[in-house]
This record gives structure tokens, sequence and C-alpha cells, in this order.
């Protein structure tokens, strides 16, 4: 029996049939005009021809991958703690900075969204560094802002920690981490592997920081950030989380007096670990936050900026800078494996032949991108062999789930030999799958939620569940190896229908699916839907059709889809917001897959994409659509406003599958 078999009576609302009771559609039948084909033609083409000229001639593609400005605010804090900060880095910092400052005199955490005070707090100190006195009018409104939220007293702990590296606010008022975590056994609660790999690697670097308790001169006053207001109150004493802020008032007695030879054992273990993390490029899983505190706990430890682990892991820094007219800013992450691989599907989907030399040139990078080493997926499947991609240059410690699915799709699209990638890629990814039958993107069974309870964590997801997304990719992947191979073995055809049996019981009340790792309900469902279908799910069932129903609702007046980023907070905002031309080419994905490509709601989707099409062959998208953590941190990926219409549109314009 299959995993369609097993869940269908599971699925709510699975009893009633296509285009009966409940409003489920039936998949379209009537044929788009000829000139919204002929112009959706037109517009695939200058938008490929865009995408082409975008590779890099090493083979990858890589889009800038914009974020807030609180990146540009930490490294120039952090340059003032390691005192390297220069004159000319701080203004052109300082630039990009005023640019993204609001009316309001906030700065947000994505285009378009509210006000943001430990942000605005951040940006505010960075400005003060570069000079920017607290009468100008743009400090004003940002001090005013500030004061009105609650001031320094009601910012987040990560800012206060912050500002206590410079003896702007008490060590004794923060939450401690000490470092005595890094000798739990994985077994025992709050180790440092109940904590996913971009917050273990920040975890414990922060746990050497807060044990020296540094305080470096920032030069300038900021007491006028301070409101006087109390902090936040403490949680119920009988709560889990108010049980670990009482503990934690503990922690801070025995970090007074620690067991001297206990403690300095600990901070020789966490200075090794840090130590063996660091990546070629001189950075720690090709992330800012683990990097910038990681640079600090080993300064303090006693590396010199000489010490050549010092000295890689700055100039690798300025590997992440950007500087342009624009001003200078710091790239929070980097994405060139994710977008070549997207970039590939994209121009295969829009018939580009799979031995046309970009592509090959592409797939001949990625394969050199293959990740051949242990990390720590390894202390959960100690006897798991390696294999699989990253998302960045260089984070061997940390390959994904997510890359590297995606990544086999895109070989698959090309004639290239691997040389043996994909078999070893697809068995690590077998290797990966969660006891529940989904796929997280790093790390397996991540789900010990009592970290995300911790007083130090209040901004930002912790730990690594499976999502919809992550799965659904890997779904897809395994039904793509499926049809492409004379048989399917028996672990993939297990593997892939407790993946089904996964989406189709992850599937929200009204149709939709959560994503993870995109703007949001949209991103989940553009994801989930092809899946699905790959895998051999019919268009017909009732899943796919309560999917299709919702982005019809979802759709708006102009055409388009687009989703606010709010939606992770406030549900009233799922599928609602500003269209989007990445976020119309997820929900054209998932209507094409569902046999809908001839149906009004993809014509009227493909019509916003050629209307709105710039001279140049992209889109214009100041929005962000990407999820760092959902609900705290998120991402413009400049590259998303191409290569998912690229895909999107080939696919409309080639609705027999030629170029599948």
């Amino acid at each position: 029996m299959t995993a369609i078999d097993e869940t269908h009576d599971a699925v709510p609302g699975a009893l009633v049939a296509p285009g009966g009771p409940g409003g489920l559609a039936a998949p379209g039948t009537a044929s788009p005009p000829e000139d919204t084909v002929a112009e959706a033609a037109q517009t695939l083409k200058k938008a490929a021809e865009a995408l082409r000229a975008l590779q890099d001639p090493a083979g990858f593609w890589k889009g800038e991958l914009e974020t807030n400005v609180t990146m540009d605010a930490e490294d120039l804090l952090l340059r003032q703690f390691l005192g390297i900060r220069t004159d000319a880095q701080t203004r052109s910092s300082a630039k990009w900075i005023r640019a993204n400052q609001r009316e309001d005199g906030t700065w947000a955490n994505f285009y378009g969204g509210p006000g943001d005070l430990s942000t605005t707090i951040e940006a505010y100190v960075a400005l003060k560094l570069a000079g920017d006195s607290p009468d100008d009018d743009h400090m004003r409104r940002a001090l005013a802002f500030v004061r009105n939220e609650g001031g320094l007293e009601r910012a987040r702990v990560f800012t206060k920690m912050w500002m206590a590296l410079f003896g702007k606010w008490s060590w004794d008022e923060l939450p401690v981490l000490p470092p005595e975590l890094v000798f739990l056994p994985p077994r025992v609660p709050l180790n440092i592997y109940d904590f996913g790999c971009w917050a273990r690697q920040t975890v414990v670097a922060l746990t050497v920081v807060s044990a020296y308790r540094p305080c470096k001169d920032l030069g300038v006053d900021i007491e006028e950030l301070r409101t006087g207001h109390p902090g936040p109150p403490r949680h119920p004493w009988w709560s889990v989380t108010g049980a670990l802020e009482r503990a934690d008032l503990l922690a801070r007695r025995y970090g007074r007096r620690p067991w001297r030879l206990v403690r300095e054992a600990a901070l020789r273990e966490a200075e090794r670990w840090i130590i063996e993390r660091q990546e070629a490029d001189g950075g720690w899983g090709g992330i800012q936050p683990p990097w910038v505190y990681s640079l600090m706990a080993l300064h303090l430890r006693g590396y010199a900026l000489t010490h050549p682990v010092m000295q890689a892991g700055i100039a690798g820094l300025e590997g992440f800078t950007i500087e342009d007219d624009k001003g200078r800013r710091l790239e929070a992450c980097q994405s060139p494996v994710w977008d070549t691989a997207l970039a590939i599907v994209g121009l295969s989907d829009a018939g580009v032949d799979r031995d046309d030399p970009a592509l090959r040139r592409a797939a001949r990078w990625l394969i050199t991108q293959e990740v051949t080493v242990d990390g720590d997926w390894r202390v959960r499947r100690p006897s798991l062999a390696p294999g699989g991609w990253a998302f960045e240059f260089w984070n061997d410690h940390y390959p994904d789930v997510d890359d590297t699915a995606e990544v086999v799709l895109s070989l698959l699209r090309t004639n290239e030999d691997d040389g043996g990638a994909v078999e070893r890629a697809v068995d690590w990814v077998l290797g990966m799958q969660c006891s529940d039958g989904g796929w997280a993107a790093f790390d397996v069974d991540n789900t010990r939620t009592l970290c995300r309870k911790l007083p130090f964590f209040d901004f930002g997801e912790l730990i690594d569940p499976p999502s919809a997304d992550v799965t659904a990719h890997v779904v897809e992947m395994l039904g793509v190896l499926r049809r492409r191979r004379a048989r399917c073995e028996d672990r993939f055809a297990t593997a892939m229908d407790r993946g089904v049996a996964w989406l189709l019981r992850a599937q929200e009340r009204d149709g939709s699916w959560f994503g993870r790792w995109g703007a949001n309900y949209i991103y989940g469902t553009g994801a989930v839907v092809p899946a699905l279908v790959e895998a051999g799910v019919p268009a017909s069932h009732p899943s796919i059709r309560r999917a299709v129903a919702w982005l019809e609702t979802h759709q708006g007046d102009d055409g388009g889809w687009g989703e606010d980023l709010r939606s992770y907070d406030d549900p009233s905002w799922a599928g609602r917001g500003t269209s989007t031309a990445s976020q119309t080419a997820w929900a054209l994905l998932a209507l094409l897959a569902a046999d809908e490509g001839d149906g009004e709601a993809a014509r009227r989707g493909v019509e916003f994409l050629s209307r709105t099409q710039l001279p140049n062959g992209t889109w214009d998208e100041p929005e962000f659509t990407g999820t760092g953590f959902p609900g705290a941190f998120y991402i413009n990926y400049h590259l998303y406003r191409l290569v998912f219409p690229v895909a999107a549109l080939g696919r409309f314009v080639d609705r027999d599958g030629a170029h599948g």
C-alpha cells in the first residue's frame, strides 16, 4: 500500500470529491488566449537571456543576499571591538544604513515591515560611531521611536549583549551561557547539539564571550537610549520558561565564582570546537552570527589579530562585503550553490538543451562543490557516509538536505558526468530522513524545544525540525529519479512514500503548506504541489484540489501573488501582500503541476509577469521573499525575481512537458 492510500482518509476534506461540495476546484480545461502564450514566450526569452548573462565565468550564479542593517551595524561594532574599524569603512557603511531608514525614523527587518526596536537601536549606535549627531533630524526621529518603544531596556537580549561588550549594559543583567554546556553529551537536554547548526555555532562562541564579560571602549555615549523603564517581566515560576529564568539566576551566581579547573577546561574545549569548524574561507558556517562571535571568542582567548586564524576570519568577511554607490553592506550569507541549481532548473525549463555549454559549465562547478567530509550531522547518523552540498562557497561542516535535493534535480537536467556525486548525495539524503518521515535542513530529529525557552534566546529559531518545503524538494528529487530509471529501488520508494505521507499530514486546514525557508504559505504550497504530483499523487487528489483552491482565493487583483512576512506572526496576512515576481512564479509552479496551466488563474498570473517585466528582462522586487528565521530574520534573494519566473514561464509555454 502506498502512502497516498494510507493517508487519503486522514486528510481533511479527503472524502469530498474534486469539483463537488466544499469548493474543491476541478482541473482547468479552457486554453489561454494565443496572445497570452505568445507574450509569455517573449517574456521568457528576455528573462532567460538576462539569467544567462549573470553566469560567472567559473560556471556559477550568485545573486546578492540582502538582509537588514543589523549586519552592517554589527560589522562596525565588531571592528570597534577588535580595534580595526577605519573611517572609510565607517563612512561607507553609515551611508547604506542611512539609506535604509524610513520616514518614521525606524529601521525594519524587511522591506515594508514595521519598525523594529532592536534594529533601530543598533543602527542608531552605528551612526553615532560614524559621527552623526543626536540633534540631526534622522537621529532625532530614530531616538523618538526607541524611547517610545521602551528604550534599550526593552531591546532583544542580543542587542543588550552588544552594548554590554562596550560597558553600555551590565553583564549582570544578561542571562548567561556557561561554557560548561560543551561537556553535556547529546542525550542530555540543552546540550549543544539540541540547537540547530546555525544556533549551535553561535552558542559555543557566546559561551566564551559571556564567560569573559569583556568591556571595550565604544568611543561614544548612548545614554539617551535608556528610558529607565523596567525590562520585560519574568514568566510565572511554575512555567518552563519561568523555571529556566530562575535557573539562570543560579547560573549567574556560579559564573561569578566558577570552579576554575572546570571552567578553564570548558573554555579550552569550546576553543578547540570553534577552531575545528573554521572553513577554508576563514568563516564559520558561512553565516554572519557564528563568524562574528567566533572571532570575538578567539580574540578573548588570546588569539592576536596577526594569528592566521584571526587573519583568515577577518579577511573572509571582506569577501562577504558589497561596496558600490549605495554604500558598504555585509551579506549575512552567500548562496552560490542554491542559486546555481535553481538557474540550471530554470533554464532547462525554458528549453535550454541538456548539452548547452552554460548548463554543463554550471554542472561541472556544482560537482566541484560536493561535500565529502564529515560534519555535525554525524552525531545522530554516525555510520552515514558523507555526500551532498552546502548553500555557500565554503561550509563543509554543514551540508544541507535542501540544497542537496535541488542540486541533484539540476544535475539530472544536464548530460555532465557527475562522477558518482548524485548517488552519494541520494544515499546521504535518504540517511537524513527524520523518524516522522519528513526532512529537515541540516540535522535529523533536531526537535527538542526546551532550548527555545532559555532566557538568552528571544530572537530567531533555534531548532531544525522537518519542514514542508525541504521535505517537498526531497520527495520531488526521489520522484524524478524514479521516473528516469528503469526501476525504483525499494529504499527510494519507502522513503518517498513516508515523505508523501508526511506532506499530506502537514497540509494546513485551509489547503496551503507552511514555508519554513521562504515566504510563506505561497512558498510552501508552491514547493509541495509539484513534489506530490511528481511522486504520483494525481492532480485530482483532494489535497491538491484544496491547494489549488487556496491559491485561486489568494490571487491578487493584479493577477499576481504576494505574501507579507508578517504572516509568520499574524495569520490574517497568510497569502496576502504586494504581488511579486518570485511569489507569483511559486503559485504558477503549483498550478501548472496541478494541471491548471489552461485555467484563468494561471493565465492572469502569466500576464502579470509579462506586464511587469523590466526592459532588461528581470523584475523589480524590493520585497523580501526569503526566510532565515520565521518571525525574526528575512532575506531578499536578488536572483529569486529571475530564476523562478524563468522556470514558471518555461513550464507554461511548454505545457506538454517536452523539456522536463
